[in-house]
């Protein structure tokens, strides 16, 4: 059984997944609009994989004798004036997103929680690879410089993104 100081927690991670997969949905249609249809198409799998993310949180909540709460979505404010700040923005988002996972485990063993503090091993993991992999683009992002070849390369890259750094599954 949840303690209701864990099961508050981790409801908020929820909201937190949610969000995130917001984000990337709007990232992905303003991508597709402007015709870079690699990285809508990379937009669209992290916005799938977030949602992912929130359903894994909440069957847990609800398997182990919480209820999970489903948060309604705001609409994402973000700065839509390039590719370069859309990633950049990305970096930052995941790694608010880390702050949220740690802060989590903290809880899970400020409250001797140790099967909820295994479970979020995964997300610490999975974090780890998130913000790895939105270096690595932005690495390549500013190899591109202002190279529209390299953009056309780049772009035709992410359909098929596969990342350097792997989290267990």
């Amino acid at each position: 059984m949840l303690s209701q100081t864990i099961q508050d927690a981790l409801n908020k991670q929820i909201k937190v997944e949610g969000d995130s997969s917001q984000i990337y949905l709007a990232m992905a249609s303003w991508a597709e609009v402007q015709g870079f249809e690699g990285i809508s198409t990379f937009m669209f799998a992290q916005s799938e994989e977030e949602r992912l993310h929130m359903l894994k949180l909440v069957k847990y909540v609800n398997q182990r004798g919480g209820q999970a709460k489903i948060f309604g979505t705001v609409e994402p404010v973000l700065d839509l004036t390039s590719y370069k700040v859309l990633f950049k923005q990305l970096l930052e988002h995941e790694i608010k997103v880390s702050e949220s996972i740690n802060d989590l485990v903290g809880i899970s063993l400020d409250e001797r929680d140790y099967a909820t503090h295994n479970f979020l091993q995964w997300y610490v993991a999975e974090q780890i690879e998130e913000e790895a992999n939105a270096r690595y683009i932005l690495d390549k992002i500013n190899l591109i410089g202002d190279d529209k070849g390299g953009l056309y390369l780049f772009d035709n890259e992410m359909k098929n993104f596969s990342s350097p750094v792997t989290a267990p599954k």
